[in-house]
C-alpha cells in the first residue's frame, strides 16, 4: 500500500490531521499544519525553509541530522506545492 504525504511537507496523512478547504471539507492534497480553510498556514515560507523546518522535526524523531537533511532535500523538492515554486 502506497501511504499517502502531505504534499507540503511529506507529513504522513492520517485522518486527524488533513487540513481544509474553505467549505470544510478534508483537503485531498495536504496536512493541517500547512493548510487550513483553503490557504497555506504560512503562505511565505520558502522550500529551503520547509526543508530545514522537517529536517529538525526529522532529527527530533532519532533521524542522524545527515540522513534527514538528505531525505528532505531529495522528496521536500518533489511535493506538489514546490514543484511550481
Amino acid at each position: 500500500m502506497h501511504e499517502k504525504l502531505c504534499q507540503s511537507c511529506g507529513n504522513l496523512m492520517a485522518e486527524t490531521v488533513y487540513g481544509t478547504e474553505t467549505n470544510g471539507s478534508e483537503s485531498v492534497d495536504y496536512c493541517k499544519d500547512c493548510y487550513d480553510n483553503g490557504v497555506f498556514t504560512n503562505p511565505s515560507c520558502t522550500l529551503e525553509e520547509m526543508i530545514e523546518d522537517v529536517t529538525l522535526i526529522m532529527v527530533g524523531f532519532g533521524f542522524s541530522q545527515e540522513e534527514a537533511s538528505k531525505q528532505c532535500k531529495e522528496g521536500i523538492p518533489t511535493l506538489k506545492r514546490w514543484k511550481t515554486a
